[in-house]
């Protein structure tokens, strides 16, 4: 009985973990060329930030999912990787905030562009923690 449970556990976060992988290589690599290349440079920006930031909650939420799943199938390794890939993908709420209207302080179209490539940077940091999540459950570590 208990190792159905652990293969439960251990196929569920190997699935969640690849799931989130491909979501954040979608949402960082695949979309943002797509947007660069049928639209103006303003419109490309808006459309990456709101993708980033609708992407990444759900994407979280996955992860925290896979992160549970692993230490109910005993791949403590591929958990932790699911836990800090999780805080990754909540922080770009916070890299991605915009401004209040009527606050918008000089020079924050460059802030802007800055925290949409710190937002990329970071997503593509935590999707490769998925990853290698991934491939850790795969092997039982």
């Amino acid at each position: 009985m208990l190792d159905v449970i652990r293969d439960f556990g251990q196929g569920g976060a190997t699935l969640l973990l690849g799931l989130a992988t491909g979501a954040g290589w979608v949402a960082a690599i695949i979309a943002p060329n797509c947007f660069y290349d049928g639209l103006d440079a303003g419109r490309a920006d808006r459309q990456v930030r709101n993708l980033l930031k609708a992407v990444s909650g759900p994407t979280a939420i996955m992860l925290l999912a896979a992160g549970a799943l692993g230490i109910l199938g005993g791949v403590i390794g591929a958990a932790v990787c699911a836990f800090l890939a999780a805080f990754g993908f909540f922080t770009n709420a916070w890299t991605l905030k915009g401004f209040k209207r009527g606050e918008t302080p000089p020079g924050a179209k460059r802030r802007r562009s800055s925290q949409r490539i710190v937002a990329v940077g970071l997503t593509l940091l935590f999707t490769l923690v998925a990853a290698i999540g991934a491939g850790l459950s795969m092997f039982g570590v």
